[in-house]
């Protein structure tokens, strides 16, 4: 049997690729019965004796996995936000950053349409990017106009599996269009009543660029934090994820509790306000969905 990897997932077919092309697989039969789900980028056993009709008959462990958008074994997140229509909004973007975090999935932020604010509506984001790059995140900048931006967007992208994800109507797929020549995915303006894009994609389908794969997907479909516990939380902000070990009290929620190495660097403006404000946030919403489930 060969092995390869799932590229793309589409109406019960599975589409695995490895050096000797791209085969179109079903499933095998007993993946239900074991509670396994292929997911586009799986790395999987499968026969097959043309390329098309196969059946994937095994599925290798997973570092990690999405269920919405469903894909396994991301090596990182592209997170892009822009900076008008729709407005930035880093509360948003911490929402995001957690929810990849959590999966052990590098971000990266980019931030779109550049060119259409003004210079204080600039000076804000510039504010913002070095905030994030000071808790070690990468932040890249792009125009409406090409190629602005588009070198680092490339740098980060070669030789990795890449999720691009981010609100709808921020330019996710004008990017990969940009990007990849002869893509030509489907984009749409901003709806006006609700501020907001419609979503385009359909489908998750892993695109070969640079020696590396990116997935456009339809967003994250879900942002809640119901499979994250509470003392977790902290964890998946960098800034409080160095100091959590020396808080005098294990299992430290950084809220009142005397002796807190994250509340007093925050005092010592080491960690910023806005993300401690997301965190205390978050972390509410964490506690209120426990009392309902």
């Amino acid at each position: 049997m060969a092995t390869g990897k799932i590229i793309k997932a589409l109406s019960g077919f599975y589409y695995v690729q490895n050096e000797s092309g791209i085969f179109q697989c079903r499933a095998r039969g007993n993946f239900r019965k074991r509670s396994i789900k292929p997911l586009v980028g799986d790395e999987v056993e499968f026969e097959a004796e043309n390329h098309t009709d196969g059946y994937v008959m095994d599925v290798f462990e997973r570092k990690n996995e999405l269920n919405r958008p469903p894909i396994a074994n991301v090596d990182q997140a592209l997170l892009v936000f822009s900076a008008t229509e729709p407005d930035f909004s880093s509360l948003l973007l911490d929402r995001f950053l957690v929810h990849v975090e959590v999966h052990d999935i590098k971000p990266i932020i980019v931030i779109s349409k550049m060119d259409l604010i003004n210079d204080m509506e600039a000076a804000n984001l510039y504010e913002y990017k070095q905030s994030y790059e000071q808790m070690g995140y990468r932040v890249i900048f792009t125009s409406t106009v090409e190629p602005k931006g588009l070198g680092d967007v490339v740098s980060v992208l070669n030789e990795r599996v890449t999720v691009v994800a981010g609100q709808s109507g921020v330019g996710k797929s004008s990017l990969l269009n940009a990007l990849i020549s002869g893509l030509n995915m489907e984009t749409n303006e901003i709806s006006t009543h609700l501020g907001r894009g419609k979503h385009t994609t359909r489908h998750v389908e892993l695109i070969p660029f640079g020696g590396g794969l990116v997935a456009d997907t339809p967003g994250f479909s879900s942002l809640d934090f119901i499979h994250l516990e509470a003392d977790e939380l902290s964890l998946q902000f960098p800034e409080m994820r160095e100091r959590v070990a020396d808080c005098k009290f294990r299992g430290c929620t950084h809220t009142s509790e005397p002796g807190c190495a994250v509340k007093a660097a925050l005092e010592q403006k080491e960690i910023f306000t806005f993300r401690y404000e997301h965190y205390l946030q978050f972390l509410d919403e964490i506690k209120s969905q426990k009392r309902r489930y």
